[in-house]
């Protein structure tokens, strides 16, 4: 079975953990905690015959006082870019964030989630950047952990971006 490293990246408290945990605990809770350094699970991928075992590392959230540092992102296949529209700055962070895993690691396959769209009323324009981000990601995904909405369909996304050219077309459309 194949194994592959995603990251979890974004500003702080764009809802990272909560992802993580409503995908491989089916948990949420309105709670909010400051994930410090990096929590890592382990949630098995089945896309059509090929399984995939991802290594989730939830890394800190981003903020005018603590840069992900690059060390995080050894080893990593592929990684989780996560927004929160309420919030513009966040849109900043995630540039910045991609802009460190390209200077660190060169191209890796992210998928731009904008989380939080059970609150997408409260959504304000992106920056003109963020154009940018969507062209380059292999997906562009709109999430709530709250609800559970497009949590599963972000991850498996991510996981057919990482699996080898020649299995992809075994993969059945979700």
């Amino acid at each position: 079975m194949l194994q592959k490293k995603v990251c979890m990246l974004g500003a702080f408290a764009v809802g990272k953990t909560s992802l993580v945990r409503r995908y491989v605990d089916s948990i949420f809770s309105e709670k909010y905690t400051t994930t410090i350094g990096v929590k890592i699970d382990k949630k098995v991928v089945s896309l059509g015959a090929q399984d995939i075992s991802l290594l989730l590392w939830d890394v800190y959230g981003e903020d005018n006082h603590q840069k992900v540092l690059p060390a995080y992102l050894r080893g990593m296949a592929g990684y989780l870019l996560v927004v929160d529209p309420t919030r513009p700055n966040t849109y900043k962070s995630a540039v910045s964030l991609n802009k460190l895993v390209n200077d660190t690691l060169g191209p890796k396959p992210f998928v731009l989630v904008l989380n939080k769209s059970d609150l997408k009323e409260d959504w304000e324009n992106e920056t003109v950047d963020v154009q940018a981000l969507k062209d380059e990601a292999v997906a562009v995904m709109e999430t709530s952990a709250k609800t559970d909405s497009g949590v599963s369909e972000m991850f498996q996304s991510m996981a057919s971006a990482l699996l080898p050219k020649n299995s992809r077309g075994s993969i059945p459309d979700e």
